[in-house]
């Protein structure tokens, strides 16, 4: 797992500290706010936990709404924050128990929005520790490596699982997607119900906004 200084942890407390209010909900491409600030893309199949690392991320209890109901998060939902960045709840994937036809319509959302959203920074795809990698996985981190969007995985829900099934659960997980260059190749753990790796997520979409902000830079430089 990824490494980091004690200056990019504070950094990512930083950028997470303060208010954050949600912005707008959209339910096709026609609705999505105009692209402006870098964001970030929480995907995962239903129920994985990703509203639950959204409000521990920003330390907001009820800014995510949660549910114990897989397939709540119908749209995308996108949240936006003090130090222009935006966070984005994506529908869950994966979810049978829901009128195919309405699957269908979120599959599409997804994938059209990962295809198209120049804005988009990065994708964190929450893996379940309890089950791992599935086969429905696959087919987001095929469509995330074809439109060459940055992503990376993070395990959720690790505080329920035992120490040693966690690392075994990590090194199947990045033995997995080492057979897919375009995953980038460090993995988190976290919990959102504990706080265990909020600090290093936090601090790892930091760094990516420094290193983002840094080539932009560069090219400003090599323009002028």
């Amino acid at each position: 797992m990824a490494d980091f200084s004690a200056a990019e942890i504070e950094a990512g407390r930083l950028l997470f500290a303060g208010a954050w209010d949600f912005i707008s909900a959209a339910g096709g491409l026609d609705s999505v706010p105009p692209m402006s600030v870098p964001e970030i893309a929480f995907a995962g199949r239903s129920n994985v936990g990703k509203s639950s690392l959204i409000n521990a991320l920003t330390g907001r209890r009820a800014l995510a709404r949660t549910s114990n109901t897989p397939g709540r998060t119908q749209q995308l939902i996108f949240f936006g924050g003090p130090d222009r960045l935006v966070l984005v709840d994506m529908p869950g994937y994966g979810y049978a128990a829901a009128a195919k036809s309405k699957v269908a319509a979120w599959t599409d959302l997804i994938h059209d929005y990962l295809r198209g959203r120049a804005t988009l920074a990065r994708v964190y795809v929450l893996i379940d520790a309890r089950h791992g990698l599935k086969d429905v996985d696959a087919t987001i981190l095929d469509t995330l490596g074809k439109a060459a969007v940055s992503h990376e995985i993070v395990l959720t829900k690790c505080d329920q699982v035992e120490e040693a099934a966690l690392a075994a659960r990590v090194d199947e997980v990045k033995a997995a997607v080492r057979k897919r260059p375009a995953v980038f190749p460090d993995l988190i753990a976290t919990s959102a119900r504990t706080g265990a790796g909020i600090d290093l997520l936090r601090a790892a979409v930091a760094r990516l906004l420094a290193e983002r902000g840094a080539r932009s830079n560069d090219i400003r430089g090599h323009r002028s």
